[in-house]
């Protein structure tokens, strides 16, 4: 995970490009992983948790709509999340929502369900589903390489 964290950090770098996240499921850890590479300091900005749907409403601009009718963890809200942070021309983004487990599973959305959103100046934002294998650590860990390797695709 540290060696996707570092090739973002510095493919931020040669774009002069920041980033700043929006993380439910992940509770942070994609800053956590950006922050321990050295000179990320250049690139991050800020990071948001939106664990809770009044969080993704306030802190986000999440429509009550999207969430009620799609729920939190859809491609919906992982878009309007993705949008809700970027608000810069010169900000990458990226968005995460998910069912890390072990409960909050359903038929529809199992455990390791996983909406992740990119952005990046100039292109519509990518919003791509997961559907992650193994235990809670192993799944918040899984998304955070995922979502720095769908922003790394972009940024090419």
């Amino acid at each position: 995970m540290m060696q996707i964290a570092a090739t973002l950090v510095t493919r931020l770098q040669e774009q002069n490009l920041q980033i700043r996240t929006a993380e439910s499921c992940t509770g942070g850890l994609i800053m956590a992983a950006l922050t321990n590479i050295s000179g990320a300091s250049s690139v991050v900005d800020r990071g948001i948790i939106s664990y809770s749907n009044e969080a993704k409403k306030e802190l986000l601009s999440v429509n009550e709509y999207t969430l009620s009718t799609y729920g939190a963890v859809s491609a919906e809200v992982a878009f309007e999340m993705v949008k809700g942070i970027s608000g810069s021309p010169s900000v990458a983004a990226l968005s995460v929502t998910g069912v890390a487990g072990p409960g909050g599973g359903t038929s529809q959305k199992p455990v390791g369900t996983v909406w992740i959103g990119a952005l990046v100046p100039n292109k519509e934002p990518v919003i791509k589903h997961y559907l992650f294998d193994g235990y809670r650590s192993s799944i918040r860990n899984q998304t955070v390489e995922a979502a720095c390797t769908q922003l790394l695709s972009l940024l090419d």
